[in-house]
């Protein structure tokens, strides 16, 4: 039995927070799935969705729904796969979202092997440091660098993540390199939004530098191209500046100091009673594309 189609445009609408998103995506207009939400609304005696003129999010009694309803979506799309006989090979569509410099970096380079090894594979490869929900969104595959991943998502561990301090050396030879944590107190501090406060270990101690970053930014690339050109010091991860700290263009600071070491990179997927065979060949694709010992 398909999904009620007023519940699967519930779903899109509060997975894209926009009516027009959804309208989109479902060749509609936005008058028309308005009016269809306002059905639905109607015949659940409830309101799902908070509307604003800028964006739409879902009530209490919506996000229930939503939260009731995902769990009912993977059981259908897992039940036609199975009759279908989808794990015959892998086939059809397969959208993929990771942050941006990671696929850009790491993944992109590699998909030619995937492709070329799965001809029959549809693939959407979304590049994006904002947090997605994969099961609202319909996403088959994510790459998220994270100290954990929340249940009741599946995932498949491909690397660590260590994170050091660095800096330019025009940088370090212009405001001088910090001799300890209190130091940092004094230079440029270069996150995007939402990476700091930064934690800190080192040999049994731990360390939280607060503070706002020299240049507000949404962008990890941009901080590690802040960096580079000596605006200030930055975390990053070896898989992003391993080359430059290599070839000198970034010098380690303090060390003895990096990032939490329980942070690593995941390949997720929702839970499924039978994984489809697309999925699990990208996750056996990831798993030889990301080789943490060429970071180093």
């Amino acid at each position: 039995m398909a999904l009620d189609p007023d519940y699967d445009l519930f779903l899109r609408v509060a997975a894209a927070g926009s009516l027009s998103a959804a309208a989109r995506a479902i060749g509609q207009s936005p008058a028309q799935v308005s009016k269809r939400v306002a059905r639905l609304e109607a015949k659940l005696g409830v309101t799902l969705l908070h509307r604003t003129t800028r964006r739409l999010t879902a009530t209490a009694a919506g996000e229930r729904f939503r939260a009731d309803l995902l769990p009912a979506v993977a059981a259908i799309e897992a039940a036609e796969a199975r009759l279908t006989d989808a794990r015959a090979a892998p086939a059809g569509p397969l959208r993929v979202t990771a942050p941006t410099s990671f696929g850009r970096l790491h993944v992109a380079p590699h998909l030619h092997r995937f492709l070329a090894t799965h001809p029959a594979v549809d693939l959407s490869l979304d590049l994006s440091d904002g947090f997605v929900d994969l099961m609202a969104a319909r996403v088959d595959v994510a790459i998220r660098i994270a100290a954990e991943v929340p249940a009741p998502l599946v995932a498949h561990r491909l690397a660590a993540s260590r994170r050091v301090l660095c800096a330019a050396p025009r940088y370090l030879s212009a405001c001088g390199a910090p001799r300890d944590i209190a130091d940092l107190d004094a230079h440029r501090l270069l996150a995007a939004a939402g990476q700091l406060p930064w934690r800190l270990a080192a040999a049994g101690r731990t360390a939280t530098v607060a503070g706002t970053s020299a240049v507000a930014t949404n962008s990890s690339e941009m901080v590690r191209e802040l960096a580079l050109t000596g605006v200030g010091i930055a975390l990053r991860s070896l898989w992003d500046v391993g080359a430059a700290l290599r070839d000198g263009t970034l010098v380690r600071v303090l060390p003895d100091w990096q990032g939490s070491a329980m942070v690593a990179i995941w390949a997720v997927h929702p839970p499924a009673a039978t994984v489809p065979p697309a999925v699990a060949a990208f996750v056996a694709f990831l798993r030889d594309a990301v080789d943490e010992r060429a970071w180093e």
